[in-house]
């Protein structure tokens, strides 16, 4: 059993807040990395995780790899630094500068994952209060975007005696005094099932999003490797569960009282990266084509990098065509469109331009933002703020005539 000091001494991190990461090096104007920095994706989020091999020197692949994605999960923050996220702390500040203002210009926000299957942080007696601390320093001091709670202590949870409800809330919540709401992300990923509160005494993740559920952005559900023939047609995936677990389908799950907009749909990317729960591309896009036709707009998670690619991730958003974008994010006086795309286009010769958002000059974009102007569609390749599409900056492509 790891003590929380020794945990913290591993991963080489005090238990105070490190010192504010010195952002003067990035390629971005000042009101970019002001902006980029604190504004949190909008629904659709599409998240992926990278825990398999990539480099020795830069877990962070190009991002023309992942373009689609708008949240890269570096994997794993353990009690060490493991795997690439283990490679991204060896890296220099200036190296992972120079990664995050190339991430922030395609409008990816990079992450880490932290736990995994294989801590049992509850069950090894972890004090949730210390270990947030732990994490949140390493979050800032490694230049993150924020940190994916992928809490996996399936001993703690199956004793239902509420300890991995109470340590998850009290984690959550020393995490947020580190990482305030609207500068860094916060997630969890749960099991699905994990959310059938009479299966744990009342509690469960139903009862932690009740209790702290305003302090996570969202839910990257796991709807896999819950048995062979669980989440894998889209009415057992989103609307009716099996018997074997009960009311843990996407609206089932919306039904208990957790915001719809935050069940994000996880699933493997190819047969080797789970036991179970696999869909083909073309499959989930369709069952998000009737989850985005009932009001669902979550987005979608995938387990993980090279598998889960820029292609794969593109053929699923198919179905996202109509999903209502989230909210903007605003900072001070400044609007800031979060999304990656304000409506997917599935193919431009059959598009329409039919409630797209007009160009506005006061607005920023990021990269894959879609506006009409002058007669067109365009979509922005860059970060920009007041660059008139078509004009001398290139920030902006024309998709085809309204």
């Amino acid at each position: 059993m790891f003590p929380s000091l020794l945990l913290a001494a591993l991963l080489g991190l005090r238990l105070s807040l490190a010192a504010p990461v010195n952002d003067s090096n990035i390629d971005a104007a000042p009101l970019a990395r002001h902006i980029l920095k604190r504004s949190i994706p909008a629904a659709p989020r599409y998240v992926v995780y990278s825990d398999a091999f990539i480099s020795s020197t830069n877990p962070a692949p190009p991002t023309s790899s992942i373009a689609g994605w708008t949240v890269f999960n570096i994997a794993f923050l353990t009690n060490f630094a493991a795997d690439n996220y283990g490679v991204w702390v060896s890296m220099t500040d200036a190296q992972r500068t120079a990664v995050k203002a190339q991430y922030a210009a395609a409008g990816i926000k990079l992450c880490v994952a932290a736990f995994g299957s294989t801590e049992e942080p509850t069950n090894a007696g972890l004090n949730p209060v210390t270990l947030a601390d732990s994490v949140a320093s390493a979050v800032i001091q490694y230049q993150l975007d924020g940190v994916d709670i992928d809490y996996e202590d399936f001993d703690a949870f199956n004793r239902k005696d509420g300890s991995a409800e109470a340590w998850l809330i009290s984690f959550t919540t020393e995490l947020r005094k580190k990482l305030p709401v609207g500068q860094y992300i916060v997630t969890h990923a749960p099991v699905a099932p994990w959310f059938i509160s009479e299966l744990y005494n009342g509690r469960g993740y139903t009862y932690v999003d009740q209790q702290v559920g305003n302090l996570i952005d969202w839910y990257n559900v796991q709807f896999y490797n819950q048995g062979a023939t669980e989440y894998t047609t889209c009415d057992g995936l989103l609307t009716e569960s099996s018997s074997t677990w009960p009311g843990s389908s996407v609206f089932q799950i919306a039904a208990r009282g957790v915001p719809l907009d935050k069940i994000v749909i996880g699933k493997p990317a190819a047969a080797n990266n789970a036991n179970n729960g696999l869909m083909t591309t073309s499959l989930l896009a369709s069952c998000a084509s009737q989850a985005v036709s009932k009001g669902w707009n979550a987005g979608i998670m995938s387990w993980q990098y090279p598998d889960a690619s820029s292609a794969w991730i593109k053929a699923v958003q198919v179905g996202m065509s109509g999903a209502a974008p989230g909210p903007t994010t605003t900072v001070g006086s400044t609007t800031v469109v979060t999304t990656t795309t304000s409506t997917a286009i599935t193919s431009p010769t059959a598009g329409s331009c039919a409630n797209m958002a007009t160009w506005d000059s006061s607005t920023i974009y990021t990269a894959g933002v879609f506006v009409v102007y002058q007669g067109f569609l365009w979509k922005a390749n860059q970060w920009n703020d007041d660059e008139v599409p078509g004009g001398p900056s290139g920030a902006w492509d024309k998709v085809f005539s309204c």
